[in-house]
């Protein structure tokens, strides 16, 4: 939909106002040259202000040199180099092109250079120093907060380097700006190469009628005959679920656990290598024994013994429940097979699948009918209301980026305008794969006064519509846009004067709270009563099936914390090395997550080179973060559950001392605010049955 033919006179709609609904983004207007064109001139506007500052006569104070950097925006009401930005991110995950691909490679080192100039300029370093040593006047808790992570933010870029050191960042920030877009690149291109393409009807057995529905569909779009599968999440997993065909699931688990390892140009392994050491270089630069210890400096968990000990009393936790876990499926199996049966790892999802069927008659494809992603979407909007007072209203004047995304205004309980909620839900090429919360245009107070309302947005990759059915979603689906509508939450609550600390900027292990704190709801019985009605009879999801889902609600629970943990153990390994990273990467993997494995290990498969989490994705040394949340978001619905999952009164303070205070204070100040304590593990134990499975 790009278009790259000029016409004369034309306006860069970067540039002006967007005279569109609540000056959201005119993507109907946007062509490929408009990128390039706004991302130069951001930056020489850029360069200005920061000119403007450095150069000011008058003594260095807050309001001349730290309020300046983030509200005043010069004569122009927005910030160009941010606004372009947010749009061209968003783009390159949701509705990427060859030609923005080529595009990213050109800019990657023109901003990086770019964000160095700032950060790694002096004269503006020494004027935020001397606020930060001689404050004019009392600061606020949120004027402190910017003041102190923006001195510390120079400091962490590089400012107290000498010439020689601060070249050496800028090569490296560089270097790996540019290795981390041809890691995610590789990634896409990679998982976009695979397909399954079946032709013999027989091959397909075991496989529910949507999955089936959806390859066909994809084989007519190619206008070829049978049925494609491919490595897209909403595909991949119903068929390692159900399919009754061993030798294709092992094809397919293999493709999707080999990508980018193969010997191509999409091979991620140098890579990998590279960024491991490209970061543990950067931080012994600024002084940090690791990467981990660089990073941990603004994280809850404050250092890497913190990690290692949340990580080591969860496996201590849940081992022996995940070793139970894996020995029943194993029995299962053997019992289904035959004594001399031997479980790989693409029989666990479908013997797993056969042990949950067995246990509590229930599956994902059983819930579909009954979970109409119109409803769903019903739904979700519904507890927000319920919670919080808010509003969703479609506007299809609102222009979009592909016609799957449906944009909606918001409103506050009171009925004043709140913000732009975006949702985009189908996988299609071109689209990253997995789910993410982003932002167009973030929350902040600008120097008149106005509140500046922000426009989020949710990307998904559920399971399409097929021509005789809608989008029927799974469980695991529901809980998904939960999560991603929970993050949704933080941005659209947003009530800061400053940008850089509204919503989600937030420290990484807390900014998963909202998230996950949101996907409780969906085993809440009196939630999915809302909207979970039969897409053909509109009858209700039947009592006895919401009691199967409840109870089964912990089926496999610990071998699922162990995976996550797992994870962490890997993005630990890689990240607390003091020495050069030179180890073989697959080898290196296997031996980093073993203490947390319950099952054998494949030699020839690698997570690493497809981990854009720990090498694209902001959460090196951080994985961690989501069992840190968990630890707080069990916590926190413990309160909801204790006062009822609606309570007004509670969502209200959830709302006021977390969710709208974005990154202005610590974090265990706004948690501590809200819950009245400290959390604590036993939240989540409970949760899990954990207690309760050891000492049966």
């Amino acid at each position: 939909m790009l278009q790259e033919n000029k016409t004369e006179n034309r306006i860069n709609p970067f540039f002006v106002p967007y005279n569109t609904p609540h000056d959201t983004v005119p993507f109907d207007r946007i062509r490929l040259e408009d990128y390039e064109e706004a991302f130069m001139e951001g930056i020489r506007r850029d360069d200005e202000a920061t000119d403007k500052i450095v150069n000011d006569p008058e003594e260095p104070t807050f309001e001349n040199t730290l309020a300046r950097v983030d509200t005043e925006k010069g004569e122009h009401y927005y910030d160009l180099l941010s606004r372009v930005s947010n749009v061209f991110s968003c783009m390159m995950s949701a509705e990427t092109c060859d030609e923005l691909e080529a595009l990213a490679q050109k800019m990657s080192p023109i901003l990086t250079k770019h964000a160095n100039d700032i950060t790694l300029n002096k004269k503006l370093f020494e004027r935020i120093k001397f606020v930060h040593d001689h404050p004019n006047r009392e600061l606020n808790a949120e004027e402190q907060m910017l003041l102190d992570t923006s001195y510390d933010g120079f400091v962490r870029s590089g400012a107290l380097l000498d010439e020689e050191g601060k070249e050496k960042l800028r090569q490296l920030t560089e270097e790996a700006s540019m290795l981390t877009l041809q890691f995610s690149q590789n990634l896409l291109k990679e998982n976009k190469a695979f397909q399954l393409h079946i032709t013999d009807k027989a091959q397909l057995d075991g496989l529910p009628e949507t999955a089936i529905a959806a390859a066909e569909q994809n084989a007519k779009d190619q206008e070829k005959e049978g049925w494609i599968f491919t490595l897209d999440f909403p595909v991949f997993s119903p068929f390692m679920t159900y399919s009754t065909q061993r030798e294709l699931r092992k094809q397919m688990y293999m493709a999707r656990n080999t990508e980018c390892i193969h010997d191509n140009d999409a091979n991620n392994l140098e890579i990998c290598k590279r960024l491991i050491n490209l970061r543990r270089e950067l931080a012994q630069l600024l002084g940090f024994d690791t990467y981990a210890d660089y990073v941990l400096k603004h994280r809850m968990a404050s250092n890497i013994d913190n990690v290692y000990k949340l990580l080591n009393d969860l496996i201590d936790a849940y081992k022996p429940t995940a070793e139970k876990e894996v020995a029943e499926i194993t029995a299962l199996a053997k019992r289904i097979e035959g004594d001399d049966f031997v479980m790989e790892p693409w029989d666990m999802s479908f013997y797993s699948h056969k042990l949950q069927m067995e246990k509590y008659n229930l599956d994902a494809e059983m819930l579909r009918p009954y979970l109409q992603l119109d409803k769903v979407i019903d739904g979700v909007f519904g507890l927000a209301g319920k919670l919080y007072g808010i509003t969703f209203k479609e506007n299809k004047e609102i222009p979009v980026y592909h016609p799957d995304v449906k944009a909606y205004e918001v409103f506050d309980k009171d009925g004043s305008y709140l913000a732009v909620f975006y949702a985009d839900f189908f996988p299609r090429k071109g689209k990253q794969g997995g789910a993410w919360m982003t932002e167009f245009q973030g929350q902040w107070i600008d120097h008149k006064g106005q509140n500046i309302r922000p426009h989020v947005s949710v990307v998904m990759n559920f399971t399409k519509p097929t021509a005789e059915k809608p989008a029927l979603l799974t469980l695991g689906e529901v809980e998904t846009f939960l999560h991603e509508f929970g993050h949704s939450l933080h941005g659209m609550f947003a009530n800061t004067r400053f940008e850089s600390l509204s919503g989600t900027n937030v420290w990484w292990d807390f900014v998963e709270l909202p998230s996950q704190f949101m996907e409780n709801y969906a085993v809440e019985k009196d939630f999915l009563r809302t909207f979970a009605f039969h897409y053909q009879t509109g009858e209700p999801l039947p009592d006895d099936l919401i009691e199967r889902i409840v109870k089964s609600r912990n089926f496999m629970a610990a071998y699922g914390c162990l995976r996550q943990v797992s994870f962490g153990l890997l993005d630990m390994a890689y990240y607390t090395k003091k020495e050069a990273f030179d180890d073989d990467i697959i080898p290196f993997e296997k031996k980093a997550w073993a203490k947390a494995m319950v099952t054998p290990q494949l030699p020839n498969t690698c997570m690493t080179v497809q981990f854009s989490h720990i090498m694209a994705g902001g959460y090196a040394a951080g994985y961690y973060s989501y069992k840190w949340a968990e630890v707080l978001d069990a916590d926190a619905f413990s309160v909801f559950k204790k006062n009822g999952i609606f309570d007004q009164q509670t969502a209200q303070s959830f709302r006021d001392n977390i969710l709208s205070k974005g990154g202005t204070e610590h974090p265990m100040t706004l948690y501590k605010r809200f819950r009245g304590q400290e959390p604590t593990i036993d939240a989540l134990l409970e949760r899990n049955e954990i207690k309760k499975n050891i000492e049966s």
